[in-house]
């Protein structure tokens, strides 16, 4: 299978193998339209920012338990109220020549129309659980972004330091709500009522 990209030919091995070279050596010139043409036919984890690809690394075991618990109780807490949750791989628009694909992402009405099939154009909410090889990624970059998108809250759920940073977005920028650790509760500023203890975020491994 074969994409191409500003006239050059990308060669994809399986529709879950990417071979790295060609995406790196195509830098600054691919199209938003490329993008989504290239992340529809793979599965590899692309993040994209004005022409240029991110290569995600793959989650390790404990990434994806402290993931799935968070997604678990999000899931039950707000679809109980009409909203809605989801998880990666899902792409999400932060705005033209950009987009990023957070670890959850959720929407207080499932009816919401930010929530659409090919990529959500917004969220109320979005986490990430901080990965080790790239701290600053999920640390500064997405903290820039999430709110140059709008997200009106954004979750770093830190594993090297074990804490949770909930930022609340305020004039355009974040603000922290908190920066929780163990024996505490971190909550929401915009989910009423919804808070879940650090210690237990971390020993979901």
């Amino acid at each position: 299978m074969t994409a191409t990209a500003n006239g050059e030919e990308l060669r994809i091995v399986s529709p879950g193998d990417v071979t790295l070279a060609p995406l790196l050596a195509l830098q600054g010139l691919w199209t938003e339209a490329q993008y989504l043409k290239l992340t529809g036919q793979c599965s590899r984890l692309l993040e994209f920012t004005d022409g240029r690809l991110e290569i995600l690394p793959m989650p390790t075991r404990r990434h994806q338990a402290i993931s799935r618990f968070l997604f678990l109780l999000l899931h039950s807490f707000v679809g109980e109220r009409g909203g809605d949750v989801f998880y990666a791989p899902l792409r999400l628009r932060i705005r033209e020549g950009k987009f990023r694909e957070p670890d959850l992402l959720l929407v207080r009405d499932a009816n919401d129309p930010r929530n659409q099939d090919d990529y959500w154009r917004g969220a109320d909410l979005v986490a990430e659980v901080v990965s080790p090889d790239d701290p600053g990624r999920d640390l500064i970059d997405k903290r820039l972004d999430y709110a140059e998108g709008g997200i009106s809250e954004y979750w770093i759920v830190n594993p090297i330091d074990e804490t949770v940073t909930v930022l609340a977005l305020a004039g355009g920028a974040y603000a922290e709500h908190g920066v929780f650790r163990r024996g505490q509760r971190a909550d929401s500023s915009v989910l009423a009522g919804f808070s879940v203890g650090v210690g237990d975020v971390f020993d979901a491994v």
